[in-house]
């Protein structure tokens, strides 16, 4: 069965509004009300969005069901036993709700800049990392020299809620895909995944999978999917994105990119033959009310669904 979740806030650049607490508790309280599955959280170190720990345990607070996600939190740059320490707690306080998908980071120099890696060192400090996660929610005390972090016995506590979060993993490109075969709980692609790309992206990493001697299941194969609201013309920022989205060979027509509400069902359901179970949806403009957005959003994909007793950990 498909799982329906909302991404807040998506990434409007040019925006003037700076992060509001009473919109992210409500728009949390609202899709957990309206029976999304998961609420979603980006990270843009240079962007108007909050960080995505603090804005996850906001909405945790806010919230006693709907599952919480990264979408996509940057591992690179960020030292292994503080980010264990940072989701265990978030876990815990969430009562084990949370699913963290992981990428190596933007190529955008100013994303870069703050983590302070270099673009070309990122692959192996992610494979390093990634496993020194688990390691640190798992095992007590852990011992590690590499890289990314040098510790000699060392305890992080508290560990999370069992049996941990899921590791989901971001990327489109095959190395990345092969990655997340070997390594993840799951995969999200990107918002410009289609049915084709999302097939070929399932193969490759179910191959890198059992090569690893792993299986990822039906349920760890998921997609970010943007959508406007009715047929109208693209505002000036809107069209710069699809400008170069299209000059990058990444999408065609608005339509392909992110359709309107009345055909958005049509193309979670492409998605979903193509072998996606979990769906990420965000705006492609932003809402004037989260309420009503929401509401509405699902109105068109949730018909007949009622919320979940308990949001399982997605992966």
């Amino acid at each position: 069965m498909s799982r329906v979740g909302v991404l807040f806030p998506g990434f409007y650049p040019g925006s003037s509004r700076p992060p509001d607490p009473a919109v992210l508790g409500t728009a949390a309280r609202v899709a957990e009300r309206e029976g999304f599955d998961g609420f979603w959280v980006p990270e843009r170190v240079t962007g108007l969005v909050s960080d995505p720990v603090v804005a996850l345990a906001y909405a945790a607070a806010a919230t006693s069901r709907i599952g919480l996600g990264t979408a996509v939190l940057t591992l690179p740059g960020r030292p292994p036993a503080l980010l264990a320490k940072q989701l265990a707690s978030l876990d815990r306080l969430s009562g084990g709700r949370l699913t963290v998908a992981l990428g190596l980071g933007r190529a955008d120099p100013g994303e870069q800049q703050a983590f302070g890696v270099r673009r070309g060192a990122r692959a192996a400090l992610f494979d390093e990392a990634l496993p020194l996660l688990r390691r640190l929610w798992r095992d007590d005390p852990v011992s590690h020299d590499g890289a990314a972090a040098r510790y000699e016995g060392l305890d992080v506590l508290p560990k999370p809620a069992r049996p941990g979060p899921a590791l989901w993993l971001g990327g489109a490109s095959d190395a990345q895909l092969r990655r997340a075969g070997r390594l993840a709980d799951g995969w999200l692609g990107a918002s410009t995944t289609t049915p084709g790309g999302a097939e070929r992206a399932r193969t490759v990493i179910a191959e890198a999978a059992a090569r690893a001697g792993r299986v990822i299941g039906d349920e760890g194969y998921g997609s970010v999917v943007p959508y406007r609201r009715r047929e109208e013309p693209l505002g000036p920022v809107q069209q710069m994105v699809l400008d170069r989205l299209r000059a990058e060979r990444l999408v065609g027509g608005v339509e392909e990119f992110a359709p309107t509400l009345d055909l958005l069902p049509d193309r979670l359901r492409s998605l979903a033959s193509a072998g996606l179970s979990t769906f990420v949806l965000v705006p492609f403009a932003e809402p004037a009310d989260w309420e009503e957005e929401l509401c509405a959003l699902a109105g068109a994909v949730l018909t007949a669904r009622t919320p979940p007793r308990r949001a399982a950990r997605y992966g």
